[in-house]
């Protein structure tokens, strides 16, 4: 598949990092949110083999915030999600899958709390912020929603707590997985999470103002030389392995958060309101007849532009391809996949067809690593 040049305009917006990745040789960009997200900058596996061994440094300001303040801002959030945010705590981040009125995804975001009347929902590929509108006006809640300026700096890999530390002092080891809290550098507060696209461990941090932002990821890369720090993104291949889901690659919004494997974010037994809720309860009660599974395919590479259908003998549909990648790890491609009920479990291989040619591929659990 070929990759075309992507044209800047004013409607894709760069970063206030965009020019230091340019300078670093980020090799592929994607757009997420509007906004120019990295790809690749070495090769997709040799940033995959750097990421699972030192530490990188990413510019993930593509991952933009919905601000929700106010005093109806708890309402209109708990609506939004169906997990159960009642006892919610200041300083904790939570994944909570965003629902419709007819049960199904909108988007996947972590929610971060930042005081009783104030959060930040830290959002995947899609336009919340226009979703969180109707719903406050739908229902005259007194709020106030914007996207802040807030461009993130990710910082991933198993070394990412020695070049943290260096950096921000011994206090940043005591920030648990999940929670965030802030920290100073020279003469600016930075709002960091325990978190990431990664599951390297890493952190977040929330930055709020450009230069302040631009002065970090210098200093970052100047202190990270005895670490091999470089320049990273999201990684394919770490991703699918690790089950990393993509809103819009692996579900989206004709998918039901069961069918995402989302159960332990499902709270229909509390007392809250939020959209769907009798939707997902006739859902939980009839059951799903399809569901996100893994998959590997007996091959060395794959080009993901649409979803692909996987056959059975017996040229039956066993469900469609969503992600996959070739993994250096396993030595074929792997996938993640929505299956039909009857294939769940099944160890009979399936077909798929890549570039004219017939391959054969097996169901399997998630995560793969």
């Amino acid at each position: 598949m070929k990759n075309f040049p992507i044209a800047k305009s004013r409607r894709l917006r760069s970063t206030p990092y965009t020019e230091r990745i340019e300078n670093q040789g980020v090799s592929s960009y994607t757009v997420y949110n509007h906004m120019l997200l990295p790809a690749s900058f070495e090769s997709l596996e040799a940033d995959y083999q750097h990421l699972k061994n030192y530490v990188q440094v990413w510019d993930v300001a593509a991952e933009r915030q919905v601000e929700i303040s106010g005093r109806d801002s708890a309402k209109l959030v708990q609506l939004m999600t169906c997990r159960d945010l009642s006892k919610s705590k200041i300083g904790k981040c939570y994944y909570a899958p965003l629902i419709d009125n007819d049960g199904l995804l909108v988007n996947d975001p972590i929610i971060n709390k930042l005081a009783e009347d104030k959060w930040w929902l830290s959002i995947a590929d899609s336009d919340v912020i226009f979703f969180a509108k109707g719903l406050a006006a739908g229902n005259n809640f007194e709020v106030e929603i914007k996207e802040p300026n807030v461009n993130i700096l990710a910082v991933q890999g198993p070394l990412s707590n020695n070049l943290m530390t260096k950096l921000f002092g011994e206090q940043i080891k005591q920030l648990k997985f999940f929670n965030f809290n802030y920290f100073d550098f020279k003469e600016s507060k930075y709002f960091i999470a325990r978190s990431g696209w990664s599951k390297q461990g890493g952190f977040e941090i929330y930055v709020e103002n450009d230069k302040a932002g631009q002065d970090l990821y210098d200093a970052l890369f100047e202190n990270g030389k005895e670490f091999n720090v470089k320049p990273g993104c999201p990684n394919l291949i770490e991703r699918i392995e690790g089950a990393l889901l993509s809103y819009g690659n692996d579900f989206d919004n004709k998918d039901n958060p069961f069918e995402a494997n989302f159960d332990n974010f499902i709270n229909l037994e509390s007392e809250v309101n939020f959209l769907g809720k009798d939707k997902l309860k006739k859902i939980n009660q009839d059951g799903i007849k399809r569901k996100l599974r893994g998959v590997k395919i007996d091959h060395n590479s794959i080009n993901m532009n649409c979803e692909k259908t996987l056959f059975d003998d017996n040229n039956k549909i066993v469900g469609y391809l969503r992600s996959a990648v070739y993994s250096p790890t396993f030595k074929k491609v792997v996938g993640i996949a929505m299956i039909n009920k009857p294939y769940w479990n099944t160890k009979d291989p399936f077909k798929i067809e890549i570039n004219e040619k017939i391959y054969v591929g097996t169901v399997c659990d998630l995560p793969f690593i």
